[in-house]
């Protein structure tokens, strides 16, 4: 499925925001914060909306050249993520990710794939996300498990700093995984940053949002970028242009005389 699926799954990986006001002095680096009960309300809050589409442009650097993407992207909350591409004015594929798994189409090459969500975990060097992390992460939301006794919070002029005070375990099938993880807030509590360190292993993947914008009372993001070191290396920049929450068609099936690719 070569570069373009690889596209169609990195590319199904995105939404964020960011916002300003007023500033207060700045507090010096590692404050603690004394009563945090409140914060770990505010960022688990879920984005209220039924469905939401998003045009975007997506560029994409994974060591082979994939032209820049125009997207539309549209959720249908807890139920589907759907988007198609276009480069160059030319259809270039189409995927769909539900909590059953994932699919995915590329025409230049008459390929396709049928996944559940260990592909996308393979593209992010992750091992945890599932439809709700995913859609999450597509929304600028916090995509990962945050417990209040296994993090230290703390405020600095930038916002607030969540820092994992031993490591993540995510168990999958099985297999467990372990992370050095820490999460980057505003004042006004919309997430920045993402990191996370594989402990003993090379594997990083990084999730930053800007931009935040508030839609019809929604906060939506227009910057998110993800960057994924491993064995090989790859980023992928998503420039979200126009929100709108109205419902649109999202129809998804295979073309005929496509070749099923495996997932390795």
């Amino acid at each position: 499925m070569k570069k373009y699926i690889l596209a169609t799954g990195l590319m199904m990986l995105m939404v964020s925001c960011k916002t300003k006001t007023g500033v207060e002095n700045p507090i010096s680096t590692n404050t603690p914060v004394a009563s945090s009960a409140g914060f770990f309300k505010k960022i688990n809050e879920k984005t209220d909306f039924q469905q939401l589409k998003i045009n975007s442009r997506i560029t994409a650097e994974t060591g082979k050249f994939i032209p820049p993407l125009d997207a539309t992207i549209y959720i249908e909350k807890d139920k589907k993520v759907w988007i198609n591409m276009i480069a160059i004015f030319l259809n270039v594929g189409r995927g769909i990710a539900t909590p059953e798994g994932i699919k995915g189409y590329e025409k230049w090459n008459k390929t396709y794939i049928e996944s559940d969500f260990t592909y996308l975990n393979n593209l992010l060097n992750v091992n945890f996300i599932d439809y709700n992390s995913f859609q999450d992460l597509l929304l600028g939301k916090t995509f990962i498990p945050v417990k209040e006794n296994e993090y230290q919070l703390t405020k600095n002029a930038q916002g607030y700093l969540l820092k994992s005070t031993n490591n993540i375990r995510f168990k999958t099938d099985g297999k467990i995984a372990e992370y050095a993880v820490s999460l980057e807030y505003s004042d006004q509590f919309d997430l920045t940053k993402v990191s996370l360190q594989k402990v003993d292993q090379p594997d990083y993947l990084e999730v930053s949002y800007s931009n935040w914008e508030s839609f019809e009372n929604v906060k939506l993001p227009k910057n998110v970028k993800i960057v994924i070191k491993g064995a090989k290396d790859s980023q992928i920049l998503l420039e979200n242009t126009k929100f709108d929450f109205s419902k649109m068609e999202a129809p998804y099936s295979v073309p005929n005389n496509y070749t099923k690719t495996e997932i390795k």
